[in-house]
């Protein structure tokens, strides 16, 4: 069994622009249409019973329009978390609005919603979907978007962690993209998820396993990043790595079932 915990879809009228628009910025070519049939699609080959989906809210008017269409995705096999965007006035109560229509998470991106990670405006959205229960998910480290102005850094997400004490965050990307000297040296070991978004075949193995060892395998979440990772190729990579029987349910379904309050026969 597999969940995979980082998904993007768009709805179907401007998914094929969105990609294009995407595909530029990321000088790669998506692996699914961006569409909620085509992820289904995607996950049924590479035998994942579950996909969540990560909906980014760019500007604070979105959020309608964006909750609307993520409130369609609420059973197996694709999930949608809220989005929010920490620059919105009724961020309180945007987020009760979630809870009281069913969401169990949200997503922030730092980068296309123009915002460091340690800004106060994100630090209170934090603690305040905490106090509701929400798992976050949050982008963290290099993004294409503007790799050059990093705005989610380990260190930043550290000040947070302590700051604010977040039960269920999540650092995407292995807790900072590409930065892997500073999570180690920040990240590895504090109270954090890290899922493997886009980066689980990137990462050198030798070093992918000691990050693990070192962080915990009760607080790693197998992701893809679909479209922008191929769901197949990374749900062989995690069957094939050698770790114990044990620790691949973790990493594949059991840790996030235990942070989405799931139980097996929700899954399967």
């Amino acid at each position: 069994m597999i969940i995979d915990m980082h998904t993007h879809i768009f709805p179907e009228k401007i998914a094929e622009r969105t990609l294009d628009t995407l595909a530029e910025t990321f000088h790669s070519e998506p692996f699914t249409k961006g569409t909620a049939d085509s992820l289904a699609e995607s996950a049924a080959k590479a035998g994942i019973d579950l996909s969540v989906i990560l909906p980014v809210v760019t500007k604070p008017k979105q959020f309608e329009s964006v909750t609307r269409f993520a409130e369609q995705f609420h059973s197996k096999p694709l999930y949608s978390f809220g989005g929010i965007h920490p620059a919105s006035e009724n961020y309180k109560e945007e987020l009760r609005y979630l809870k009281d229509h069913g969401f169990i998470g949200i997503k922030l991106h730092p980068d296309y919603q123009g915002m460091y990670f340690n800004d106060i405006r994100m630090k209170r959205v934090i603690d305040y979907a905490s106090e509701l229960g929400f798992v976050i998910v949050t982008h963290a480290g290099d993004d294409p978007l503007s790799p050059d102005d990093i705005h989610c850094t380990p260190q930043m997400a550290r000040e947070v962690i302590h700051e604010v004490r977040p039960e269920k965050l999540v650092l995407a990307h292995m807790g900072g993209s590409m930065l892997w000297d500073e999570v180690e040296e920040y990240i590895l070991g504090e109270n954090v998820y890290l899922d493997t978004a886009y980066v689980l075949r990137r990462i050198p193995q030798e070093r992918l396993l000691k990050m693990f060892e070192q962080h915990s395998y009760d607080k790693i979440l197998f992701a893809t990043d679909s479209p922008w990772s191929d769901q197949k190729e990374d749900a062989d990579y995690l069957r094939a790595l050698p770790v114990t029987e044990n620790h691949r349910d973790k990493i594949a379904w059991k840790n996030a079932a235990d942070l989405l309050q799931l139980k097996k026969q929700d899954i399967i």
